[in-house]
């Protein structure tokens, strides 16, 4: 069985980060081990939240990981909530990396055009610094544009817009990027994977829902992470990722009562598990 290490935050409610992760990775057959960044009440998006940092507690971890000989077959970072925090995890993707040959970067930043509570462009610097010691990074248009020093367009924007974003997130040095929320097809959202050396893409547009929440990126990237880990081509894994993330969706849409801050993704879990 494989073994991957994922480092982000766990919102003890929220359906975000680890509480995202850890089930969705582990529905694929993959052990999923943790380096939880901070700890949380409930997400940022609610009104009222806690947070404790715990990068204090990094070193001492992954010190006892090194004298169990503990090895990972992949790393995958999420929400990561300090400047601090980027600097231990390339440290690392340094000590790890040797067993590790898949090296997923998610930099959750911002959306719909803004940074979230509490980046800025130190954060986003050292953001791309850190992409650049990832084998695949899937950052949204928001996210990209930042680290690329580009505006931010809305919807006003074309395919030539995307495959600039594309090329210049590749200087960064990861090897391919995974660039997701396009839309500049009618009612359509897709996901370009774009290869750094051969300058190939791939691309998946499917239907648009008009259903907005932060957390189908962690979603998407656990189910990408996961399937690219298990050996699937990078062709097989956006569309599945795509298609997990649009069928947990539907499946939160027909319930009437459901709650604001996710999507039901436990309920169809099992399809995962069966591809």
């Amino acid at each position: 069985m494989k073994r991957i290490l994922t480092i982000q935050d766990i919102s003890c409610v929220g359906k975000c980060s680890l509480t995202v992760a850890l089930p969705v990775i582990s529905a694929q057959g993959i052990e999923a081990c943790i380096l939880p960044t901070a700890l949380l009440s409930t997400h940022t998006g609610f009104k009222n939240f806690t947070f404790r940092d715990l990068t204090d507690e990094f070193d001492s971890v992954t010190q006892v990981w090194h004298k169990e000989n503990i090895t990972f077959d992949g790393i995958y970072t999420g929400f990561l909530g300090s400047f601090g925090q980027l600097e231990l995890i390339e440290k690392i993707f340094n000590e790890f990396s040797s067993s590790a040959p898949l090296i997923l970067v998610d930099p959750c930043m911002g959306d719909n055009g803004k940074l979230y509570h509490g980046f800025d462009e130190k954060f986003v610097m050292k953001m791309r610094e850190l992409c650049s010691k990832a084998h695949v990074i899937t950052p949204n248009i928001t996210e990209a544009s930042f680290m690329c020093g580009k505006s931010f367009l809305r919807d006003e924007y074309n395919e030539d817009y995307i495959l600039d974003l594309l090329e210049n997130l590749a200087s960064f040095g990861a090897y391919k990027i995974v660039l997701k929320g396009i839309r500049y097809k009618q009612n359509e959202c897709g996901i370009i994977a774009y290869d750094a050396k051969t300058k190939e893409k791939v691309e998946y547009f499917h239907e648009f829902l008009p259903f907005h929440t932060s957390v189908t990126g962690d979603i998407f990237a656990s189910v990408l992470f996961g399937s690219l880990v298990n050996g699937e081509t990078i062709e097989t894994a956006i569309k599945k990722a795509a298609n997990f993330v649009l069928d947990s969706i539907k499946v939160t849409l027909k319930d009437q009562n459901r709650t604001w801050y996710g999507v039901q993704f436990e309920k169809i879990l099992c399809t995962l598990a069966n591809n």
